[in-house]
């Protein structure tokens, strides 16, 4: 295990800043996150040899454990007795009046449309990267960036344009 000695050593900061994109800036949620993403990348042996590709997998495991948590958290929020009285969710134009940050606009995307942006926006994936990554189709991942994007302007005002990029490898020089 000296791979997963090294990684968490000299990049569990970056996982856990990662992570804390998904969780709305939630720092213990975000290194539970990381944790379980940990486990579930090397509780399977695999042969990884390499910090980078270590990381790879981790990553891609912090979308999964967090896509996972969302669903099961819905489940059973769901089959909540019917007395129970309703947590109170801030509208958009509350939040938008208190002045928040880009973490607690993204806290209010739904999980799907938050792992897009996350990875659209902070991993600089292409669409077809991020419908790959996440299992979704290329038309779903950009319907889900649209309605991402439309709801934080309703939060955060309208967002800059930027250049789509064509492939994986094109950078500025």
């Amino acid at each position: 295990a000296p791979v997963l000695e090294r990684l968490v050593r000299e990049r569990r900061p970056a996982l856990v800043r990662y992570a804390a994109l998904l969780t709305g800036g939630d720092l213990r949620d975000a290194d539970d996150l990381v944790q379980g993403a940990l486990v579930r990348t090397f509780g399977r042996g695999r042969p990884l040899r390499e910090v980078a590709a270590a990381e790879a997998y981790v990553r891609q495991a912090v979308l999964r454990v967090f896509l996972d948590g969302c669903r099961r958290r819905r489940h059973w929020h769901g089959l909540r007795h019917l007395v129970g009285v309703p947590e109170a969710v801030p509208t958009a134009t509350a939040a938008a009046e208190d002045g928040i940050d880009v973490r607690a606009a993204l806290a209010v995307l739904r999980p799907r449309l938050r792992a897009c942006v996350v990875l659209r926006y902070y991993d600089d994936l292409t669409v077809p990267e991020i419908a790959e990554r996440l299992g979704l189709a290329p038309g779903t991942v950009k319907r889900y960036l649209s309605d991402a994007v439309a709801e934080l302007e309703v939060l955060l005002g309208p967002l800059p344009t930027r250049t789509p990029r064509s492939s994986p490898s094109s950078s500025p020089m």
